[in-house]
């Protein structure tokens, strides 16, 4: 066989070999998604095998006004947590990137250090600290927990994102007789809306997600849409609501992360 021949078997294996891990990897993250989704719309109870389609658990979905409220909740708090994680990350990232020295390089470190914290630990501990500081546990800690937390995702998103920021637009820009307020207003903050919005979604999933840091910093009375969830699964009865409340969730995460990812890429030129 001549090397032509040889290259050309040697690429087809490695196609196919790359084809066969990709269809493995899509099928062990995704299968369990569709087993859910399908059962969403099965008039089974238990979801064992199919009896039939039928919209009645998302008709009971919307009736559930203590899913709806809970739901109401997850997203006044994940606004308001997204609001303010990436206003914050943004600018510890910007203070980061244009002002290097040996205390920002530790800033740095502590700003990334929860992102290996377990989220177990970190909710004990602000439960420790709201209950020494005498805050009583409600939305207002829950609130500032996924604030924290969102804080160094944010952070480390944006300060990536600076890695590409030309420094000299700053200089021509005032070569140009533009003050600090026209080149804040005029040229960094265009530069930077994608990466913050994109960085604001991720914050946002992140903050509609969480159930163990706000299961320790929650009080009576606000519960999350993730703490529902789990109150309805110790019920089999309630299995199928929750099917149609994540199939939802699913579709909504699906939508933002892709409007996400479309930010973060690069344009090409």
């Amino acid at each position: 066989m001549s090397d032509r021949g040889v290259l050309r078997t040697g690429k087809s294996e490695r196609s196919w070999f790359s084809s066969l891990m990709l269809g493995l990897v899509v099928l062990f993250l995704y299968l369990p998604l569709v087993v859910l989704v399908v059962n969403s719309f099965n008039a089974s109870k238990y979801g064992g095998r199919w009896e039939g389609f039928t919209w009645s658990w998302y008709e009971k979905l919307w009736k559930d006004r203590a899913t709806l409220t809970a739901l109401g909740t997850t997203l006044k708090i994940a606004a308001l947590a997204t609001l303010g994680s990436t206003l914050l990350g943004t600018l510890a990232a910007w203070c980061l990137h244009r002002y290097r020295s040996r205390l920002q390089s530790l800033h740095l470190v502590v700003t990334e250090l929860p992102l290996a914290v377990p989220d177990i630990w970190i909710g004990v501990a602000l439960q420790l600290f709201f209950v020494q500081v005498g805050w009583e546990l409600g939305f207002g800690t829950v609130l500032a927990a996924h604030v924290t937390f969102c804080l160094c995702y944010v952070t480390a998103l944006m300060v990536g994102r600076l890695q590409s920021f030309d420094i000299a637009l700053l200089d021509a820009a005032r070569d140009l007789g533009a003050g600090p307020w026209q080149v804040a207003w005029r040229v960094v903050l265009p530069l930077l809306v994608p990466g913050m919005l994109a960085a604001g979604m991720m914050a946002f999933i992140l903050s509609v997600d969480d159930f163990v840091i706000t299961f320790f910093v929650s009080g009576p009375g606000n519960a999350t849409l993730p703490a529902r969830v789990y109150g309805l699964a110790k019920t089999s009865r309630s299995l199928p609501v929750i099917n149609a409340l994540s199939t939802l969730l699913i579709v909504v995460t699906l939508i933002v992360a892709t409007v996400g990812h479309r930010m973060l890429k690069p344009k090409s030129a």
